[in-house]
C-alpha cells in the first residue's frame, strides 16, 4: 500500500447505522478502500465532547457501529479499522498540537458555533468540546493522511488541520503533510417525518432493521400534504416518499412521477412500492450482515487487530514529531 495515498476518516459511535449514514459516508468508504490506503476510526473520545454525562451505552454503540461497517463491505483485509482510544498516540499528539494551537483559531470555528446554537449551549462549552478540532487534526496527521473524505460542512475542520500542520512544520521542521479535503456529495436525506434523519428523533430507517420494521416505518411516512385523494394531482418534488424512490434509483421513477402528477397513483401504493424497494436495497448493500450479526467477539477482534496495526504507524509518526520538537531527550538514555 506504500504507493497509495493515505485516507483517514472516522465517526462518533452512536450505535446502529441508518440509511443516511450509508449514503453520507459508508457507500463512499467502500469505494475508497479500493483506491487508497484507508484507516477508518470509531472515535469514542470525540463522543465524550458532548455526551460525557452518560457513557453506559458507549461500548454497545461501538460494537453495533463496527458491525454495520463490516456488514456493508468495509473490509479489514483492504483497510485498517480502529477504535480511537485503543491507539493512545492520538491523545499524545493531540496534547502536543494543543500547545501550538491559538485559542482564537478554535473560537472562530464555524462548526462549533453552529453546534452551540443547535444544542443551546451558548457559552457553556467544555474544554474538550472547544478543542475537538485539535484532536481531529491528530487523528488525521498521526497517519500522515493526505486526503480526508468530508462533506462541505466539515471543510473548516480540514482547513484547521492544515493550519496546525503548517504551524508545526514552521516551528520544528517538515513532519506533517497538509491534507486535502476529499469532497463527497452527500444527498439531502430526510427522516420518515420530513425532518433531518436522526436516531435521536427516531425517524430513521436502519441498515440492519428487519423487513417488517422497514415496512412499518415506510408506511408511516409523510407524503404530499396537497394530495388527499388518489385523483388529486400530486407534487413529487415536495414529497419525501418520492425523494426516496429517486435516492434508491427506482427504475419506475418516471412512471411514478407521471402517474402521481396525473392523479393516477395513490400515496399508499407509492409507500408500499417504496417499502419493498427499500427492503431489497438493504439486502444488497448489507451483504455481510449475517457474518457479523451478534458476533461481538469477532467484531472486537477486528478492531483490536486493526488498532495494533495503526499503533505501529502512529508510534513512528509520534516519535518523528517528538524528535523534531527535541522531546526525545536522547541524552537521558544510557
Amino acid at each position: 500500500m506504500k504507493d497509495k495515498e493515505t485516507i483517514f476518516s472516522g465517526m462518533r459511535p452512536t450505535g446502529r447505522m441508518h440509511i443516511g449514514h450509508y449514503f453520507g459516508a459508508l457507500k463512499n468508504w467502500v469505494e475508497l478502500q479500493e483506491k487508497y490506503h484507508c484507516i477508518f476510526g470509531i472515535t469514542d473520545w470525540h463522543a465524550l465532547t458532548t455526551s460525557f454525562e452518560d457513557t453506559t451505552q458507549l461500548e454497545d454503540n461501538i460494537m453495533e457501529m463496527a458491525a454495520d461497517w463490516l456488514a456493508v463491505g468495509i473490509d479489514p483485509e483492504k483497510c485498517i479499522l480502529i477504535l480511537q482510544s485503543w491507539v493512545p498516540e492520538h491523545a499524545e499528539l493531540h496534547l502536543l498540537f494543543s500547545m501550538i494551537t491559538p485559542v482564537g483559531w478554535l473560537e472562530r470555528n464555524p462548526v462549533l458555533k453552529e453546534q452551540l446554537q443547535d444544542m443551546g449551549l451558548k457559552e457553556a462549552v467544555g474544554y474538550g468540546h472547544l478543542g475537538y478540532p485539535v484532536l481531529m487534526a491528530s487523528d488525521i496527521l498521526i497517519y500522515k493522511a493526505t486526503k480526508v473524505p468530508v462533506g462541505e460542512d466539515q471543510v473548516p475542520h480540514i482547513e484547521l488541520t492544515r493550519e496546525i500542520a503548517r504551524r508545526f512544520n514552521y516551528l520544528y521542521g517538515e513532519v506533517f503533510p497538509e491534507p486535502q479535503a476529499l469532497l463527497t456529495e452527500v444527498p439531502r436525506i430526510l427522516g420518515i417525518d420530513g425532518r433531518k434523519m436522526s436516531k435521536s428523533l427516531n425517524n430513521y430507517v436502519g441498515l440492519s432493521e428487519p423487513p417488517e420494521e422497514v415496512r412499518r416505518k415506510i408506511l408511516s411516512m409523510f407524503t404530499d400534504p396537497e394530495k388527499i385523494r388518489l385523483s388529486d394531482p400530486g407534487h413529487p418534488e415536495q414529497c419525501n416518499v418520492f425523494s426516496f424512490h429517486r435516492l434508491l434509483a427506482n427504475p419506475r421513477l418516471l412512471d411514478i412521477e407521471k402517474d402521481c402528477r396525473g392523479g393516477k397513483w395513490g400515496c399508499v401504493s407509492c409507500k408500499e412500492e417504496l417499502s419493498e424497494l427499500m427492503i431489497d436495497y438493504l439486502e444488497k448493500i448489507v451483504p455481510y450482515r449475517e457474518k457479523y450479526r451478534g458476533k461481538k467477539h469477532l467484531v472486537k477482534e477486528i478492531l483490536w487487530e486493526g488498532s495494533k496495526k495503526a499503533r505501529q504507524l502512529a508510534q513512528a509518526t509520534l516519535e518523528e514529531a517528538k524528535g523534531a520538537m527535541k522531546l526525545n531527550y536522547d541524552g537521558f538514555k544510557s
